[in-house]
């Protein structure tokens, strides 16, 4: 905890502030998307918003709307003092595992940063891999409104990413299910086979031997 930090803290810049009081000056927000999916890469982003920042709407990407989103994506730019975002391709999923490649993501995330940040407020539980002062929040995309603004940045860039995937291996359907395991997306797999970007190392994917696996 933070030096005199109640043990409830409330309210979407809570944390920011509480860092702010303890001496950091550039407090930034970090999260990734894309952990899940059979297909695409893993996308962090790190943001640093300005103190008692107006981001009306912006919360969890996962309970914002398609549109909310997109809207929020320009907002945040205009906003923010600085954003940055990390790309880890399936190569690198299947050759460490999905936990690192999201580590590496948010490290890129954070090394992009202008000015570098001296605190970081992280969604989940697994510190980035920084010499950076840090705390990891259990559910911080609810918590931070920082850790929000990058959810909202990391979904969005990602879902972009994954729609022009869609042009090169149109018979996955990756606009609409972006990657993920929907019933339509296994059905093209046993039909396709797995594309370059697919994650070959994940269960749904791996092609053993004697078929396929689900």
């Amino acid at each position: 905890m933070f030096p005199g930090e109640a043990r409830s803290i409330d309210g979407p810049f809570a944390f920011e502030s509480a860092a702010r009081k303890a001496g950091y000056a550039a407090v930034a927000g970090v999260d990734e998307v894309g952990r899940g999916p059979l297909a695409g890469p893993v996308v962090a982003a790190a943001v640093i918003l300005p103190e008692r920042s107006d981001l009306d709407g912006v919360q969890d990407s996962k309970k914002m709307t398609e549109n909310a989103r997109v809207r929020a994506f320009s907002v945040i730019h205009e906003k923010a003092f600085a954003v940055g975002i990390g790309v880890v391709p399936p190569a690198y999923i299947d050759e460490h595992n999905i936990l690192d490649a999201s580590l590496e993501a948010m490290k890129q995330a954070v090394s992009f940063l202008e000015p570098r940040p001296d605190f970081l407020l992280v969604d989940g539980i697994f510190p980035v891999p920084m010499r950076i002062q840090q705390r990891c929040l259990k559910h911080g995309d609810k918590r931070s409104l920082s850790i929000s603004a990058a959810s909202v940045i990391a979904k969005v860039y990602r879902d972009r990413i994954m729609c022009s995937l869609d042009a090169r291996f149109p018979q996955y359907g990756f606009s609409s299910h972006k990657g993920y395991g929907t019933e339509a997306h296994l059905k093209a797999l046993r039909r396709h086979g797995p594309c370059p970007i697919h994650r070959r190392s994940f269960r749904g994917v791996r092609v053993p031997t004697d078929g396929w696996l689900f």
